[in-house]
């Protein structure tokens, strides 16, 4: 089989790569919505500008294409993928997502609902994998919260966007953590502790502050509705989060969290065993254009790089990377300036990972803290464009209540992240 390698740099082997981040980007602005067109899509599209450009024979670029396609950590990631939308969608069906809001919502007093919202934010996040998902859940709540009382929306919505964010970031179900931990070779444990390190710091301080903008307030004939739930489901998350970070193996872990959520569902009667293998087989297609979207980018990247458009990135990076410091600045600019382009923190990440790996091998840096770099800086980025998913649903169920200034004004934690992770890779001591 034909390997995928590095030749001479050549920056005309890029333009397959932007005409597809073109395309998504164009498409996502003329429409003014970065999901209109499906990124496997897009990706298809600068495949075949690629096979109109380069100059290997078909057999050599198909090949080309399919080893890239068929790499074991594209695979593996591809495989990770299923495993957690199938438990994703086995635990929303048996009702987890809304214990956990109910559970949180119940036990907070109305001085901390800011706070609250954090925290319940962050919880659902990084136990589902996604912001989004926690935003949806949890955004016409939140929102409800302002006409109950002195509340501010800019600061709920703020809360909210930081928890949902810093969930994300940690999650080890979420798409980022695995494609950041996929294209350095390195553990999600490992990642996740990494990840702590820098994230925490910001959080605690985020939630200090919102822990005195809510005593400050005035709450005198506010009250909060009585919720309903069971605690035994969230079990299943529980399960998932204690095992990732022990060091279980994420296939392991996932299978465990997947069959604890249909057993608990079947006994609480959510849904029938028969019902549980359909819930599961549609997790694994809801995560269909993430699974292609890998597994096409990964082709693409294969043809790019053996033409030389990654050893053309790396040849100008190196030119102000002067040492590992820099060196860590310069993964998180690229990952940053992709995700700006293309508005997709996961898609910058699958991207941007080769070139990340090639830099984290050369100045020999720890797998974990560029995986963990990736992820952080994807995260910052998606949580603060004006035109990510997670901005425009927020501002979407606010209906003109509040501004994408009054949201991010509010929105400490990416700032405080932003700020944390600079003097992490700043101050840190050399490494040997």
């Amino acid at each position: 089989m034909t390997q995928v390698k590095a030749v001479t740099a050549n920056a005309k082997a890029l333009i397959p790569f932007l005409i597809f981040i073109a395309i998504f980007l164009g498409v996502g602005i003329f429409q003014n919505d970065f999901y209109a067109l499906p990124a496997p899509i897009a990706v298809i599209a600068g495949i075949l500008v690629a096979f109109l450009m380069f100059k290997q024979s078909m057999k050599e670029k198909i090949a080309i294409l399919l080893e890239g396609c068929g790499n074991d950590k594209i695979l593996t990631m591809c495989l990770i993928y299923l495993l957690a939308g199938a438990f994703a969608a086995t635990t929303k069906a048996m009702g987890s997502v809304d214990a956990i809001v109910h559970l949180g919502l119940d036990v907070i007093s109305g001085h901390y609902i800011y706070v609250g919202v954090f925290v319940i934010a962050a919880f659902l996040s990084i136990s589902t994998g996604t912001s989004v998902g926690a935003i949806v859940a949890l955004a016409p709540i939140v929102i409800g919260f302002a006409d109950t009382g002195n509340f501010s929306l800019g600061i709920l919505c703020g809360a909210l966007l930081g928890g949902s964010m810093f969930g994300d970031n940690l999650s080890v179900i979420s798409d980022t953590t695995i494609a950041a931990t996929q294209s350095l070779n390195v553990k999600m444990s490992d990642k996740f502790k990494a990840n702590i390190k820098i994230a925490v710091p910001a959080a605690i301080i985020s939630m200090a502050i919102l822990m005195y903008e809510g005593l400050t307030m005035n709450t005198v004939g506010m009250e909060l509705e009585e919720y309903h739930y069971s605690i035994l489901k969230i079990l299943p998350y529980l399960i998932v989060i204690i095992l990732s970070v022990i060091g279980v193996n994420v296939f392991v872990t996932l299978v465990l969290g997947a069959i604890s959520a249909g057993i608990l569902g079947v006994f609480y009667g959510d849904f029938t065993v028969l019902e549980f293998t359909r819930i599961s087989y549609t997790g694994f297609t809801n995560m269909t254009e993430i699974f292609l979207l890998s597994l096409l980018t990964g082709g693409l990247a294969a043809l790019v790089t053996y033409n030389g458009g990654i050893a053309f990135i790396l040849l100008k990076i190196k030119t102000f990377v002067k040492s590992k410091k820099s060196a860590q600045f310069g993964i998180a600019t690229l990952v940053s300036t992709i995700n700006m382009a293309i508005a997709n923190n996961t898609v910058s990440i699958i991207i941007s990972g080769p070139i990340a790996k090639s830099i984290n091998d050369e100045y020999a840096l720890e797998n974990k803290q560029t995986a963990s770099i990736l992820d952080v800086f994807a995260c910052i980025t998606q949580g603060l464009l004006p035109y990510g998913a997670q901005v425009l649903m927020i501002l979407s169920f606010a209906k003109g209540s509040i501004t994408y200034l009054d949201l991010v004004g509010n929105t400490w934690y990416l700032l405080l992240l932003l700020m944390s992770t600079i003097l992490f890779i700043g101050l840190r001591p050399k490494q040997k």
